[in-house]
Parts: C-alpha cells; sequence; structure tokens
C-alpha cells in the first residue's frame, strides 16, 4: 500500500493499487493457514481439540475491535472472520481425524 487512496489521481492507478493489496492480503491470509498447519501438530500434544469457544469469541471480538479502529464495518469483518475460523477448524479436523 503505497498511496493513500485519495492520491489515486485515476482508475487506472486505483485498480493497480486494489490489485496490490488483494495480493497482500492473500499473502497474509496464507501465512495465517500456515499458522494453522503449525495448530495442527501442536494441538494434540498439548490436549487441545480443534474447535475451542472460547478462543473462537476471543479472535472475532479482538477483529471486531480493529475493525472499528480503522473504520470498518465490524459486522462485515465478523462475518469474514467466522467464515475463516470455520474453513480453518474444518482443516484442523479433517487433518487430525476428528471430523464432527
Amino acid at each position: 500500500m503505497s498511496a493513500s487512496p485519495s492520491q489515486l489521481k485515476t482508475m487506472i492507478d486505483l485498480r493497480a493499487e486494489i490489485d496490490a493489496t488483494d495480493r497482500a492480503l492473500v499473502k497474509l491470509l496464507a501465512y495465517r493457514a500456515g499458522l494453522i498447519d503449525r495448530a495442527i501438530e501442536l494441538k494434540p500434544g498439548e490436549g487441545l481439540p480443534a474447535r475451542i469457544e472460547t478462543r473462537i469469541e476471543e479472535v472475532v471480538g479482538r477483529v471486531r475491535d480493529s475493525a472499528l479502529a480503522e473504520g470498518l464495518d465490524p459486522e462485515l469483518i465478523e462475518t469474514l472472520w467466522r467464515q475463516l475460523i470455520d474453513w480453518s477448524i474444518a482443516r484442523e479436523e479433517q487433518v487430525l481425524g476428528t471430523e464432527t
């Protein structure tokens, strides 16, 4: 993210910045998925299940707070994160063999 939105003067420039931002978001999501893979390795040794409701609510609360601080709709962010969390847990359950 090299420019503030108000600095972008043409749709070509704006679209290029959107595309660059999308690439950065995908890279961060890939990193997060790698962290989930590591959780899959660590959880059995610590006796932890894939789904931990208190942790889910902590994460959702934090991202809602972050959204508010950034001027984003917290409902949108919560919806996106719950989908991301559900995907992550399903992946953990599949790999751990604990699908419900």
